[in-house]
């Protein structure tokens, strides 16, 4: 039987490394900036117009991430049947809840006590997986239903009347920074809540049809276009009427630049419907125009769509070495306790010290420049290895 695909898709790899990129701009930015945990880089009353859009613009990362991870899943059935690939899902979905509890929240904090475990974007995407380990056995109109439905109604769950607390109702729908006790001196911090990521990772496995070898290349960027203006067009008309799909309302300011800002300042945690239209939408459209760009800069940005996770994990210690660095300039000592920041301690970053933000620009480009030849390394390896454990990295 002939496979589902041939290769890999070049342009998918091009747009998770671009979206790689971008994310570590505002991971920078985190552990760098001094004004980083003292103001809100979306709020119109403290920020400007760089540093609002130095966050914004990586708003695309995490949904944009997650939907293709979706599309990589369909793509896998290429190699696995229904049974193996939802084992597959069920423990790389694991690995990956295991690698966000332990690899990434130390290298957010640099604690080993783990006083607070972080369930971030790592954490969403292996839930996800476990969940999508279910789903893939559904048939396939009933998942891209069920995506649907997550996504495009899950902002409807608002107005139910829960306990802000709640941990079942946070876990499963809000999310942002809600913090819950599981054993003495520890906590969990709910950051990524299960079921609108789960939506987003559903529809990208549905639209992973059209990476099928029987489907027509023009067909596929007629429909990617189709959808990716559909989704701009439907953020825009809804965002206009401030009815429904954001939690928090834009309004007319003073400048027509803040004016723009408060249009598209979207509620991420959780991700509202006009977030993700705002964020997917153009992804399509990424996908539908540059699928077939084969130019030197592509080349180099697609080998960290081929590595995320080595990536992922690379940057974050990088980052805060570099803090460490920064701190012991502004006359801190190794030997200093941590710093409790929005609930979560850190080590070696101090609320109100740290660089302005053209020097993290420029720490940004010269960590992704150097970690390229480290990502090429790994890519050649993945490709020319086959050992069953690369597959989880």
């Amino acid at each position: 039987m002939e496979p589902l695909v041939k290769k890999r898709i070049y342009s998918l790899d091009f747009l998770r490394g671009f979206v790689m990129i971008i994310m570590a701009l505002d991971h920078a930015r985190d552990f760098l900036h001094f004004d980083a945990f003292l103001h809100d880089p979306l709020d119109l009353k403290t920020t400007g117009p760089i540093l609002f859009f130095t966050r914004w613009i990586t708003h695309y990362c995490a949904p944009v991430f997650v939907f293709l991870a979706g599309i990589s899943i369909f793509l896998q059935g290429a190699r696995k049947s229904k049974e193996e690939l939802s084992a597959f899902l069920l423990k790389r979905g694991l690995w990956l809840v295991f690698v966000e509890l332990i690899i990434i929240t130390y290298a957010w904090t640099f604690v080993a006590s783990f006083p607070v475990f972080i369930l971030g974007v790592i954490w969403a995407i292996g839930i996800s997986m476990i969940g999508m380990a279910l789903l893939i056995r559904l048939p396939q109109k009933l998942t891209l239903l069920i995506g649907l439905m997550l996504v495009f109604g899950h902002n409807i769950l608002m107005i139910i009347q829960v306990r802000t607390q709640e941990f079942f109702w946070d876990f499963l729908r809000n999310g942002n920074f809600a913090f819950h006790p599981i054993w003495d001196r520890h906590q969990i911090a709910i950051i990524y809540p299960v079921l609108p990521w789960l939506g987003v990772m559903a529809l990208g496995y549905s639209l992973g049809l059209v990476y099928k070898n029987d489907f027509d290349p023009v067909k596929r960027k007629s429909l990617l276009s189709k959808l990716g203006w559909s989704a701009i067009l439907f953020f825009i008309l809804l965002r206009w009427t401030n009815v429904y799909g954001n939690p928090f309302l834009w309004s007319v300011q003073t400048d027509p630049l803040f004016t723009l800002m408060s249009f598209v300042d979207l509620h991420k945690y959780p991700p509202s419907l006009l977030y993700l239209c705002m964020t997917i939408g153009p992804a399509l459209l990424f996908l539908a125009y540059f699928e077939n760009l084969n130019t030197h800069w592509s080349r180099m940005v697609s080998v960290f769509g081929r590595v995320p996770f080595f990536y992922y994990v690379l940057h974050f210690y990088i980052l805060h070495l570099i803090a460490i660095g920064v701190f012991m300039i502004n006359g801190h000592s190794l030997t200093e306790g941590t710093n409790l920041i929005f609930g979560i301690p850190f080590k070696f970053v101090v609320v109100g010290e740290g660089l302005a933000l053209k020097y993290v620009y420029l720490v940004w480009i010269l960590m992704v420049v150097s970690l390229y030849p480290l990502c090429k390394w790994f890519s050649d390896l993945k490709q020319r290895k086959n050992y069953w454990w690369l597959s989880y990295l």
